[in-house]
């Protein structure tokens, strides 16, 4: 999208006070003629290239904005001093609202590509199957009946799609992944921003997800794609029936997440880490490696690795058994 287009679009929406510049030791106004300037994609500040666009909302993000390579920075102006001098700097009262309005112009179309799908000789397909444009199907890979697959998907060797899985554009599967019926894999993640009238406007996924080698996810599972770059299932994780992945969440190999859990946008796992039926996390937070959540655990900051948790709030796992103890010691007394 043109950079003097992305300025008009902004503006229409009344989202943009200014643009600037670094020059002569200070950010200056720019002239708002930018030459044909070419931005590709909306990005993460620490992924973001010279043709990308990023932003930045909160104060935890400070130290990646610095380090950016993105040629335009949606930010507010109390934040100006922290970017990187060679970016131009797009001053708004709300750079997520921003950011939310232009994810709608850098969507890919639901159908682009004209590739037909290519699909190896020994894949069983059964009835009912619907394969995108532009999609691969390992050897030895099994369809079962229902099953969408969508445009540019890459489905690996001796996987087996169970009845009525939609796999959404863009996504990738490793080898040997099972995926139970019912399932949804790509779908956009639960991301709106909002307006001062009270309005919600939809922030576009134009991520994808990728599960790795082995994994398995059960029925009427949800994974959603990134906002932007990926939401990724790494070797070996199983995850249970009902159970809802945000988007850019990362899964560390071999964990393990039991049914009705739910995992908030952005939270990333270390390997082998242990979730019980119905956990809950928050967003933007890590779970390190080794560590296993109780049932019901309320996850809403960081944990470090190697510890056993339960509890709401969470608690290590034998501060909550105490608790629990004292709690019945206090009704037997009444």
């Amino acid at each position: 999208m043109q950079l003097d287009a992305i300025v008009q679009y902004l503006k229409e929406k009344d989202i943009l006070e200014r643009v600037m510049h670094f020059e002569g030791g200070e950010w200056k106004q720019h002239s708002l003629v930018f030459e044909s300037l070419e931005i590709s994609k909306i990005e993460s500040p620490k992924e973001a290239k010279s043709n990308h666009l990023t932003f930045l909302e909160k104060e935890q993000y400070l130290e990646a904005i610095k380090h950016t390579h993105a040629k335009v920075i949606l930010v507010r102006k109390e934040f100006l001093k922290a970017l990187p001098q060679s970016s131009y700097a797009f001053v708004t009262p709300n750079p997520y609202l921003a950011m939310a309005y232009l994810t709608q112009k850098f969507a890919k179309p639901l159908f682009s590509s004209n590739v037909p799908p290519k699909i190896a000789s020994n894949v069983q397909i059964a009835s009912n199957v619907t394969i995108g444009n532009g999609s691969e199907i390992g050897e030895n890979s099994i369809l079962c009946a229902g099953v969408v697959i969508g445009e540019n998907v890459k489905i690996g060797q001796n996987c087996v799609i169970f009845p009525n899985v939609c796999i959404y554009n863009d996504c990738s599967l490793g080898d040997r992944v099972r995926i139970h019926a019912n399932s949804v894999i790509g779908s956009d993640g639960f991301g709106y921003a909002h307006t001062q009238k009270g309005e919600h406007i939809k922030i576009y996924h134009n991520g994808r997800v990728v599960i790795e080698n082995e994994v398995e996810i059960g029925s009427n599972t949800s994974v959603d794609r990134a906002v932007f770059g990926e939401t990724r299932i790494k070797k070996g994780a199983k995850i249970d029936n009902l159970v809802q992945i945000g988007h850019n969440c990362l899964i560390g190999e071999y964990s393990i997440i039991v049914s009705q859990a739910g995992i908030s946008g952005s939270t990333t796992t270390g390997r082998n880490v242990v979730l019980g039926g119905q956990c809950g996390s928050a967003g933007h937070l890590h779970i390190g490696e080794f560590t296993q959540i109780g049932a019901r655990g309320a996850i809403s900051k960081s944990v470090p690795p190697f510890g056993k948790y339960s509890g709401h709030p969470l608690l290590p796992l034998n501060d909550w058994l105490r608790l629990q103890a004292l709690f019945k010691k206090m009704l037997k007394k009444n």
